[in-house]
């Protein structure tokens, strides 16, 4: 049976606690886990390696590292599934999505989270985005 177990996720994002709390989440259910805390480090992982999922953090270095992070990403490895996550909606009242072929055109993740999931539901995501 497939599991997470042994699969690559790379974590970009510029708040250290978001970082560990991700880290901490998918290591105890087997993950392996890349980390970055700018859109450059990101990038330099991204020309690297390939991991099997991302989570980029919206707002990072700049106002959309998360959006350059994935489409950077997904001309690279068009089939790693990305997750961007964020606060902004919390932060600002701006509204993101990925209901319109508009929206998916333009933002080339596969997921949009809020900061703050329980960890049950980001785990049922990535095995939705990872078809375990």
């Amino acid at each position: 049976m497939n599991t997470l177990k042994d699969k690559t996720v790379l974590i970009a994002d510029d708040d250290m606690d978001i970082i560990t709390q991700l880290s901490l989440q998918l290591t105890k259910i087997g993950m392996k886990v890349i980390t970055a805390e700018t859109q450059k480090d990101a990038e330099s992982i991204i020309e690297k390696t390939k991991p099997d999922l991302a989570i980029f953090d919206l707002m990072m270095d700049n106002r959309d590292s998360g959006f350059i992070l994935s489409y950077k990403l997904k001309k690279k490895y068009p089939e790693v599934p990305v997750i961007i996550i964020t606060g902004v909606t919390a932060d600002t009242g701006m509204m993101f999505g990925l209901e319109s072929e508009e929206q998916k055109k333009w933002i080339k993740a596969d997921l949009y989270l809020e900061k703050g999931l329980r960890p049950e539901q980001l785990q049922m995501e990535i095995k939705k985005l990872l078809k375990i």
